[in-house]
């Protein structure tokens, strides 16, 4: 393999290790009946470096590493990013909310399964049932994970209004002001003209992918 072929290889393997942590530590947390709150406790680590790895993809992309388009990238990594950083880790009232949970196994089983099908396809052999995974498990992961996201966002309002998390108010030496409460409301409705463009294009990708491994297995 080529040096860059190596590190991209290393990149996804770890990432497969640490989105399993997230995935294992949040079926305990399920299984063992822990608040919205504890779950994000304890994931919060893990959860916090690897989606943070990610804003690497946006370089891979940029240097053509490979071949995702880098405005698709940047859209994808920044809302995950966005939801772990200004909206989790500092807004206390959203880790209460029901999008913890919808996200923490959306997000997880989603990572696993993505970075191992990339892990694979870098050696050059990707075991089918992992592509159909890929191409098939979205039809459920992605509304319940987009949904989450928007609910954690939202229950982030009341206490960004009261305390005014990321709010510059005039007058200021500056002259601008900026709103966090305002902006997250159009974060949270963003959602609904982009969910279903890319959900429907995602069913053209599984199509294309699966019709054509489905076509190969009858020959």
């Amino acid at each position: 393999m080529k040096p860059v072929q190596i590190y991209l290889f290393i990149y996804n393997a770890v990432q497969v290790v640490g989105w399993g942590f997230v995935l294992v530590k949040t079926a305990n947390g399920l299984i063992h009946g822990k608040s919205y709150e504890q779950l994000y406790d304890a994931v919060k680590c893990e959860l916090e470096i690897f989606q943070t790895a990610a804003l690497l993809e946006i370089v891979h992309a940029a240097l053509g590493f490979v071949r995702s388009p880098i405005s698709t990238t940047v859209m994808q990594v920044f809302s995950r990013v966005m939801l772990v950083w200004p909206v989790l880790y500092k807004v206390e009232s959203a880790r209460s909310s029901i999008g913890v949970p919808m996200l923490l196994v959306c997000w997880s089983v989603t990572e696993v399964i993505r970075y191992s099908y990339y892990a694979f396809g870098i050696i050059g052999w990707t075991p089918y049932i992992l592509t159909w995974m890929r191409y098939t498990f979205f039809i459920v992961l992605y509304p319940l994970g987009a949904s989450g996201e928007v609910f954690a966002a939202w229950a982030a309002l009341p206490e960004v209004a009261a305390k005014k998390h990321f709010t510059i108010e005039m007058p200021n030496a500056a002259n601008i002001s900026f709103s966090y409460y305002i902006f997250l409301i159009i974060f949270c409705f963003v959602y609904l003209p982009g969910f279903p463009k890319m959900y429907l294009h995602m069913f053209t990708q599984r199509k294309k992918v699966l019709g054509t491994n489905a076509a190969k297995k009858k020959e």
